[in-house]
């Protein structure tokens, strides 16, 4: 059955306005910080009531403004993974894991549940140590061992990998959604970084302002992004307003040039976008859509070259550019001495069109 949200809360200077459905899979709310994707989350737990609006998990009402239902946080079964894990730094690992655990339940049945939930996450042999003692990984697994311990029916994820390095990020990433294919009820994974929403996550909900964005399958939100914000939020560097001046033809205002395409184009276009690693190299200008650039300045990361160009001949040393290439240093290495301009090609069949509301 799922979960149904349609909430509003006013903060000062904000106001948070959402109303989605999730089923028994892994959700990702993804959107820039402060965008009201943490709040949501506080809302669904109990943390934060909100001012008006209805939440149901799996056909119970948690939280109903008109007819004055509000269920506490220990009665929602909610598990919830916070940012910065949240463990209590006086307590062992197993007496973090059960921290949530009902008083009511007998002593036999708390230590079964913890001892399941050590042996779930690959805990054993750590159950007496205290979080200082423990790695990066090894506390975000006794964080979730707690908040799964309780039996949710949802688990609500907060950015759970903002505070690791690189490389245990791309590790836990793995982990984590090993340790989710055998949570059966709904999940809510919150970032601000789209490779871990795509990783981890089915459907994806883009967050701004307090509202919902977009919504839909991630391969639909990334490959046609629906808006600007979808869009920029999933990647795209290259971004133009845009104009259709011929039936299969946009102006790109921003870049100076006309792309052709081998369709009709709606009218309604307002902005388009190429993602820079999708920009093609040309040895000549044969094909409609290559055109000739200047590279205003290149940066380097470890193993690729950011190519900042512009399609007429830049004045002086102004770091001003239209559309970035992310290429590899391999290709770069390959072009970086020819004579400019170089024939950059944009593939019609890559542009992200974006359509006035």
């Amino acid at each position: 059955m799922g979960l149904q949200v349609n909430i509003i809360k006013k903060l000062p200077g904000f106001e948070l306005r959402v109303d989605f459905k999730a089923d028994n899979d892994i959700l990702g709310f993804l959107g820039a910080s402060g965008s009201g994707k943490s709040m949501t989350l506080s809302c669904i737990a109990g943390i934060v009531t909100p001012d008006s609006g209805k939440i149901i998990l799996n056909g119970r009402v948690l939280f109903d403004s008109e007819n004055k239902i509000n269920i506490p946080v220990r009665e929602r079964k909610v598990g919830f993974l916070f940012q910065n894990y949240a463990l209590f730094p006086n307590m062992t690992v197993e007496q973090n894991i059960g921290f949530g655990l009902l008083k009511s339940i007998s002593k036999v049945e708390r230590i079964d549940k913890i001892k399941k939930k050590i042996l779930d996450l690959q805990l054993n042999g750590m159950e007496k140590r205290y979080p200082y003692q423990l790695s990066g990984g090894q506390q975000q697994r006794v964080a979730l061992a707690r908040a799964l311990v309780v039996d949710p029916e949802i688990l609500l994820l907060d950015e759970p990998f903002s505070a690791l390095d690189e490389h245990l990020r791309n590790s836990m990433i793995l982990q984590l959604k090993d340790d989710l294919m055998g949570f059966k009820g709904t999940s809510i994974f919150v970032t601000h970084n789209m490779e871990e929403a795509y990783q981890l996550c089915n459907n994806i909900i883009i967050i701004a302002g307090g509202s919902i964005d977009a919504i839909g399958f991630k391969d639909a939100i990334f490959n046609s992004p629906p808006t600007l914000c979808a869009a920029k939020l999933t990647g795209c560097k290259n971004i133009s307003k845009a104009k259709k001046i011929e039936s299969n033809i946009i102006e790109a205002i921003d870049w100076g040039c006309k792309i052709t395409f081998n369709y009709e184009v709606e009218d309604s276009i307002a902005d388009i976008g190429i993602r820079a690693h999708y920009l093609e190299i040309m040895v000549d200008d044969e094909d409609v859509n290559t055109f000739n650039c200047w590279v205003v300045f290149t940066s380097e990361t470890l193993f690729r070259t950011k190519v900042y160009l512009k399609f007429s001949e830049p004045i002086g040393d102004e770091k001003d550019f239209d559309i970035l290439w992310d290429t590899s240093k391999e290709e770069w290495d390959l072009v970086k001495d020819k004579p400019l301009p170089l024939k950059i090609r944009i593939n019609p069949e890559k542009v992200i069109q974006i359509n006035r509301n």
